[in-house]
């Protein structure tokens, strides 16, 4: 059996009948799209989606700082730049 990662889920027959409503419903929380009572797909509100971008750059931004950490470093003076 699949995980369904929402806490809502919608056949793909539901949604095709009650878009807005089921967008309203779902508030800002991801949607499970099931087909044959398997997940096809996950809805996600615009926010959900924009916040979850927004994390994933911060994570690759914290791995490049980890990365980089040790080095190789470059000497500059101010005055140069």
């Amino acid at each position: 059996m699949d995980n369904i990662l929402a806490t809502m889920s919608v056949s793909v027959t539901e949604l095709k009948r009650n878009y807005a409503s089921i967008i309203k419903d779902a508030d800002d929380s991801p949607v499970a799209v099931l087909n044959h009572n398997r997940p096809e797909a996950y809805l996600l509100p615009a926010g959900h989606y924009e916040r979850l971008m927004s994390y994933l750059e911060d994570l690759e931004d914290a791995k490049l700082v980890r990365e980089r950490a040790n080095g190789p470093f470059v000497e500059i003076d101010l005055a140069d730049l």
